[in-house]
């Protein structure tokens, strides 16, 4: 007999939105109303005010990397909850073979960026930038998202699986390790992740690479950057906050990664979920710091528009609650392109080579789920 959480992704048809966290999983259909509005303080009044009219019981959606650019909110027609996603199904490969690999920067165009960066680190111009690049899929017929979803799922119990429909006809569908926050009450939670290292297929070989970054100081150095920011963001809304004196370790298939788990008390009741997700993100997880010397490289290095890539996805309940994710580990789908991205936490210490093998470590998240063996690194 199949569980209910496989009636989940049965269930979902283009224009859904699906988020799968490691206790529950949401799935949203059909759209009352659609809230675009670019200021978060409005933005979050807006989407109040829009559920005590309104009988939907949350609203969903996505916030862009991009704090200037409209996020895209939806209040669904029909919500349903269940357990943890646990696919029952046998594991299928979302496409066809003939899928043509563009990627963008180019490897040895993206090793040149890193540098660049390294450069101005060590000059004291930033602290921190993170660096994305991408990978095209032009696929010989549209990804069998269902299929994509319950390999995701399959593969990332430890995680957040998630799809949500963006303006356009466009799909970002994901499996994110990052919370990036969780609000129930007066209770806040985020859990940044920075610091990572890819995982090997040897068991011996992926413990040493764990304790090889449990014992980094580049990637501490990288943490606690992260730390500090999401920290400081939090602090103006909470009376307390509990942070850990060092990082933990957590893992996906592909990557060891540094990890904090904060908690704190808010201060102001009327403060929602949407509007903390709107301070916080982009942490510098995504983006670096300071934040205006780290939005502004990326804008100069990156070939490409983020869009909602490395921005936050989730939910806000009536009574402000809610859980919201990092889009990171993802792919936009549009039609029959597919494109992945993948980014890597750029350090005075970087090397290039490196980071360019993190975010190929990156792309096998989704490349895996769609059943390919593209080497990313072309």
């Amino acid at each position: 007999m199949r569980v209910v959480t496989d009636g989940l992704i049965a269930d979902y048809r283009p224009g859904s939105f699906l988020l799968a966290a490691p206790r529950h999983s949401l799935l949203a259909t059909g759209a009352q109303a659609v809230v675009d509005e670019r200021d978060p303080d409005e933005l979050s009044a807006r989407v109040t005010k829009l559920l005590v009219d309104s009988p939907a019981p949350l609203a969903v959606g996505a916030l862009p990397f991009d704090r200037s650019a409209a996020p895209h909110l939806v209040l669904p027609e029909a919500v349903r909850w269940s357990g943890p996603l646990r696919p029952t199904s046998p594991a299928t490969a979302p496409v066809a073979a003939g899928a043509a690999v563009t990627p963008l920067p180019s490897g040895e165009d993206y090793e040149r960026s890193v540098a660049r960066a390294v450069t101005r680190l060590r000059a004291g111009e930033l602290d921190k930038v993170v660096l994305a690049r991408t990978l095209r899929l032009d696929l010989p017929d549209p990804v069998e998202v269902r299929a994509l979803l319950a390999n995701l799922a399959r593969d990332n119990a430890t995680g957040y699986t998630y799809a949500v429909d963006l303006p356009g006809g466009r799909t970002l569908v994901g499996a994110t390790p990052e919370m990036l926050l969780t609000r129930t009450g007066l209770t806040v939670e985020a859990n940044p992740l920075a610091g990572s290292i890819p995982r090997h297929p040897d068991p011996v070989q992926d413990r040493l690479a764990a304790e090889e970054l449990l014992a980094s100081a580049k990637d501490h150095e990288e943490h606690r950057v992260v730390v500090s920011a999401v920290v400081e963001a939090l602090r103006p809304y909470c009376r307390s906050l509990t942070v850990p004196e060092r990082p933990s370790l957590v893992s996906t298939s592909a990557v060891w990664h540094l990890s904090t788990r904060i908690t704190g008390v808010l201060a102001d009741p009327e403060v929602t979920s949407l509007r903390l997700a709107s301070a916080l993100h982009p942490t510098p997880a995504v983006c670096g710091a300071p934040f205006g010397a780290a939005t502004a490289t990326i804008a100069e290095l990156e070939p490409f528009d983020r869009g909602f890539y490395a921005g936050a996805i989730g939910w806000c309940d009536v009574h402000g609650d809610g859980q919201w994710v990092v889009g990171i580990r993802c792919a936009e789908l549009a039609g029959q392109r597919m494109t992945l991205y993948a980014g890597a936490g750029i350090m005075p210490a970087s090397r290039p080579d490196l980071e360019l093998a993190e975010t190929s470590a990156k792309f096998a998240t989704l490349l895996r789920a769609m059943g390919m063996t593209v080497s990313p690194v072309s």
